[in-house]
């Protein structure tokens, strides 16, 4: 299995369509995928989910792999853990350590009164 080259561009382009994130949540509820089987849960035609399937595997969302006559569609989550490490760790890390420092101010607060009442 090759892995695909990173790019955010087009892993957010990728993420922007219902259809898309519906694909990747069933494939996420069970890899490995037909395009029959992932067609069934879209009122689309099969060219459509065809479509959003390239673009899924463009964006490196999703690998597939041949198996006889089939070709088998599975889930690639590093690109969505790369774009959470770029765009949620980092902004998110404040808010956290202003929290943690929240509860454990409180907890202190909370200790120190039930020490007294002792």
């Amino acid at each position: 299995m090759i892995w695909p080259m990173f790019n955010a561009d087009q892993v957010f382009k990728a993420l922007a369509d219902p259809s898309r994130r519906f694909l990747l949540d069933e494939l996420y509820q069970r890899d490995g995928r037909t395009l029959s089987e992932l067609e069934c849960g879209l009122k689309m035609t099969r060219f459509g989910v065809m479509k959003h399937l390239r673009i899924l595997e463009d964006a490196g969302l999703v690998i597939t792999r041949r198996s006889g006559r089939e070709k088998l569609h599975f889930l690639n989550a590093v690109p969505i853990r790369q774009i959470h490490n770029r765009w949620i760790d980092k902004y998110t890390e404040r808010q956290v350590s202003a929290l943690l420092d929240l509860k454990s101010t409180l907890e202190d607060k909370t200790w120190s009164k039930t020490k007294k009442r002792a």
